[in-house]
């Protein structure tokens, strides 16, 4: 079958083609040849391009879907989560993962690398036609917990080997961990080859981990809970100290940082000094939920970092719309061209999750899916009324 557009957005070698048709495989929608149009050809409004790989997601969190007040900062954001996040049961919470997964894959996703605490996602998972990694984040702050908390992650991973899904612990952040069990899942998640954390998504993150101080910081000790070491570093430089405190660096694994809104030169030197393979996942409208800011991203293109985009999850999101994820950096970020914002969503998340000889750009053997981005400019980029859906 041939699919023509006004651009075609490989995520490969030629990047965009303009006026350009993708031929695939009816049968098993494998790509069978990628080019311009002749000029006498009809050509489609709107883009094509490969399935999206949604970069960070917690899908067992669709239960969560508008219950949020947004603009409360990470430490309300936290009250909220403990407040709300068991008002639904099992059947609910599966119920909505399947939903909100089959609206993904309708508007193009064909891969995720999602957040489980527990197994509610694993029978929809398992079924799925959308490829997930998924990876078990832990919590427990006091020291105490630690070995507890591995049985627990332990045991689910044994739950997910059994289901047929790629899995592995992950710690989840600086600030909701002993040292001692942030070393220890991170360990785990590294013997598996993968790692996924949430690294520096707000001030009071720093400010906890920098001074001991700020909304966070109040927010824990009223809790009762014990705080990490006060370092006078950044969270991401003590992430990587309890990364060496449990397994020597370099690190040839591949590792996400997720959030990235707090980012500095001197972070990303440190992360490239001991991580080979390290991808940096940008959820903006979550970031603009939560606390109203955006990563730094002139700052990330300027140092090549690879670049993933994901949407979070319906906590702090309206929806889990990769074209939406999309207009946000192209609207505060104009001087990124379209087609890289594509190889976010699309190449750089097939890579990080190992899978780039399948999916990730419309390139001749692949099977990456085939998306069309309807309602874009006369330049090729997505607007306020873009769209996407899955063509194959």
């Amino acid at each position: 079958m041939r699919l023509t557009a006004e651009y075609v957005y490989t995520s490969g070698a030629s990047g965009v083609i303009k006026n350009g048709y993708v031929e695939f495989d009816e049968a098993d929608g494998t790509i069978v040849s990628v080019g311009e149009c002749s000029a006498d050809e009809q050509i489609t409004p709107g883009a094509l391009t490969p399935g999206f790989v949604n970069g960070h997601c917690h899908i067992e969190l669709s239960h969560l879907h508008r219950k949020f007040r947004k603009g409360t900062g990470m430490a309300g954001f936290i009250d909220q989560i403990n407040e709300l996040r068991d008002w639904a049961g099992r059947d609910e919470k599966v119920r909505l993962t399947r939903y909100w997964m089959d609206k993904m894959w309708a508007d193009g996703v064909s891969a995720m690398a999602d957040i489980s605490n527990d197994d509610s996602s694993f029978d929809v998972k398992k079924s799925h036609d959308m490829y997930t990694r998924t990876f078990l984040e832990v919590f427990g702050s006091e020291p105490h917990m630690c070995e507890g908390v591995m049985e627990e992650v332990t045991a689910l991973n044994a739950t997910a080997d059994q289901a047929g899904i790629d899995a592995a612990p992950t710690p989840h952040s600086c600030y909701t961990m002993s040292p001692e069990l942030l070393s220890a899942s991170a360990a785990a998640g590294l013997a598996k080859g993968f790692l996924s954390y949430h690294s520096q998504e707000s001030q009071e993150e720093e400010d906890l981990l920098r001074t001991g101080s700020g909304a966070m910081y109040e927010n824990r000790r009223r809790s009762g809970m014990s705080t990490p070491p006060v370092t006078g570093e950044s969270s991401l430089k003590y992430f990587i100290q309890r990364l060496a405190s449990a397994v020597p660096a370099p690190y040839s694994q591949h590792i996400l940082l997720v959030h990235n809104v707090c980012l500095t030169q001197d972070d990303i030197d440190a992360a490239k000094k001991v991580m080979d393979n390290v991808y940096w996942t940008v959820c903006p409208l979550s970031n603009i939920f939560i606390h109203n800011a955006l990563p730094p991203i002139p700052l990330m293109r300027s140092n090549g970092l690879d670049i993933m985009l994901g949407t979070d999850s319906l906590s702090s999101n309206d929806d889990l719309d990769m074209v939406k994820e999309m207009f946000c950096i192209h609207q505060n970020f104009p001087e990124v061209p379209m087609s890289e914002i594509l190889e976010w969503a699309t190449l750089n998340g097939a890579r990080f999750l190992k899978k780039d000889d399948v999916i990730g750009s419309l390139e001749v053997g692949k099977k990456p899916g085939i998306v069309r981005i309807n309602n874009i400019d006369e330049n090729g980029c997505v607007t306020a009324a873009s769209s996407s859906e899955r063509i194959r």
